[in-house]
């Protein structure tokens, strides 16, 4: 295949997070294509040799007269902005390698993220994907083709069966890696219990068996949504060896195991009964499960403000004083939480000062609100039902919580919304 060589980068798609079953209007229906999608940050010193390795294969392998599986392919790599320009690196090569293109991603962030929106704008019936740092062994692209090709809906590159394994990983992160795979079994057994390795990162699937499904991924385990999510029916295994990276620095931190948990239990609550009524009714869970995260460090906060204002042992305030302070307190807490993480994909497209301020005001009337009924219902509660301040308090957050959410749902950030 011989795709125009262009300096333009790819424009990042927006809206949600789906892969169209449509191949676009310019591209050849017939034969199997297969698009390879790279996500990058702070790759710089390994790109050049990734795009190089992987032309110099799939240039091979569509060259081989009478091979079967000789296709046509294309390289996605999705960088997202990275401060050392990997996404120019790459840009610079696309002269070299035509079958290349580049999106420079400015306003997401995510290994998962990145290679939906490098799906979303790929041209093959075959979507792939391998990390940016050679850790990944290119020659198993070809088995996972053959497995496609060979009726696969879902070929997974697996550290798990014959022929895999790792390089040198310690004690300590083998017991992780084999942990969170039992804990996984556990929470999402439907799921994690149809492959041997639900953590790879190296993996083919048919365009169709993923069409038209919202992916709502977290952190850097796509495959449990495309196997969650997809209708994905038979699915084929390739050994590969994991190998440690020779350039770059690893991105692999505690965030990403606390992630993975995140994202088992979202997966789990959104796939099961609860998520097909709240589909139905276009109930947005993975914000409902963020926004009670984020409520419930604000308790935290709540209660332990309670305390050094109100207690006898400390600074003896007046109850009702004492909890409007503590309140407003913990509403800044989770504005700031909120703000960052449960509606990041809207307020990060809007982050001047007088928007963030805007947004600040709007959430604070609405829980202030929320505030006069929890100050109501702790004092009802305290001076007529039961005479424990501390209890009280937990019973009219919980009351408040419920406010807080439904009318946030309706109202909060929606003045950032981008038509």
């Amino acid at each position: 295949m011989n795709l125009d060589s262009t300096d333009s980068l790819l424009a990042p798609p927006t809206g949600p997070l789906q892969i169209s079953e449509f191949l676009p209007a310019d591209v050849d229906a017939g034969g199997i294509y297969l698009s390879l999608v790279i996500p990058t940050y702070k790759e710089r010193d390994n790109i050049q040799n990734v795009v190089r390795i992987l032309s110099q294969l799939l240039d091979e392998a569509m060259s081989t007269t009478g091979c079967a599986y000789a296709i046509d392919y294309e390289l996605i790599v999705v960088d997202d902005d990275s401060p050392d320009r990997t996404w120019e690196v790459a840009q610079s090569l696309i002269a070299e390698y035509p079958q290349l293109r580049v999106m420079r991603r400015q306003q997401e962030r995510g290994l998962s993220s990145a290679v939906i929106r490098g799906w979303q704008v790929a041209r093959g019936n075959v979507l792939g994907v391998i990390d940016g740092d050679l850790q990944h062994p290119p020659e198993v692209l070809m088995e996972l083709f053959r497995k496609i090709e060979g009726g696969a809906d879902l070929a997974v590159a697996s550290r798990h069966v014959e022929g895999g394994g790792v390089s040198s990983w310690s004690i300590v992160r083998r017991f992780l890696s084999r942990g969170a795979q039992v804990l996984g079994l556990i929470i999402l057994p439907g799921v994690l219990g149809r492959v041997t390795d639900p953590m790879s990162g190296y993996f083919m699937v048919r365009r169709q068996a993923i069409a038209g499904a919202t992916l709502n991924p977290v952190g850097y385990k796509i495959l449990l949504e495309v196997i969650g999510r997809g209708n994905v029916e038979e699915i084929a295994e390739v050994g590969y060896v994991f190998c440690e990276r020779k350039e770059g620095e690893s991105k692999v931190t505690w965030k990403q195991y606390v992630d993975y948990i995140h994202h088992l239990i979202r997966l789990r609550v959104s796939t099961g009964r609860l998520g097909k009524l709240t589909e139905n009714i276009n109930f947005p869970i993975g914000r409902f499960l963020r926004f009670g995260l984020v409520g419930l460090s604000g308790v935290f906060v709540d209660m332990a403000m309670l305390y050094l204002l109100s207690d006898p042992a400390t600074l003896a305030l007046p109850l009702t004083r004492s909890k409007i302070i503590a309140g407003e307190i913990a509403i800044f807490n989770n504005f700031l939480w909120n703000d960052a993480w449960t509606f990041a994909d809207v307020s990060m497209r809007q982050q001047e000062g007088h928007q963030r301020l805007k947004r600040f005001f709007k959430f604070n009337i609405i829980c202030l609100a929320g505030l006069v009924l929890n100050v109501l219902v702790l004092n009802l509660v305290f001076n007529f039902l039961i005479p424990n301040r501390y209890i009280a308090n937990l019973i009219a957050i919980a009351i408040a919580t419920i406010w807080n959410f439904w009318v946030n749902l309706k109202l909060s950030w929606r003045v950032t919304d981008v038509k």
